[in-house]
């Protein structure tokens, strides 16, 4: 009898132990969540879901408050381009690219996520415009 109650308690040490084994990340020895592992996909983008989805949680204004920020800091009749929500310069930040009337290139004006203030405005020119355009294109292209 003894002996049947030992298996007993072994079986369900078994039972208890093997979905903390099942989680167990071997190649760090760390836990890690098996939903973790499962629940991260890639977008057209190829950055990941859980990555936007993080910046966007971060952000505390919203993009068309950042925009109406970005485009008080160029001359009247501007037109943003193209925006997005990135980690730049160390903070989140909605980047706008503003085609400024009469001139060439475009206003790259950074307006933090956290806070609304501007980062950072450069002007690019179409050849700076061009490199960066192609410098993203192959950072999507990436695994």
């Amino acid at each position: 009898m003894r002996i049947s109650g030992m298996l007993g308690v072994l079986a369900v040490a078994a039972v208890v132990a093997s979905p903390l084994a099942a989680q167990q990340d071997t190649t760090h020895g760390k836990m890690v969540s098996a939903v973790a592992k499962t629940n991260v996909g890639k977008t057209n983008t190829g950055k990941t879901k859980a990555k936007k989805e993080n910046l966007k949680a971060l952000a505390k204004i919203s993009k068309d408050s950042a925009k109406a920020v970005a485009l008080s800091k160029v001359p009247a009749g501007s037109k943003v381009r193209s925006s997005e929500l990135e980690r730049e310069k160390g903070t989140v930040v909605y980047s706008f690219d503003i085609k400024v009337p009469k001139q060439a290139g475009v206003e790259e004006v950074l307006v933090s996520a956290i806070d609304g203030s501007v980062v950072s405005q450069t002007h690019e020119s179409p050849k700076q415009e061009k490199a960066e355009a192609k410098k993203e294109k192959a950072e999507t292209k990436k695994p």
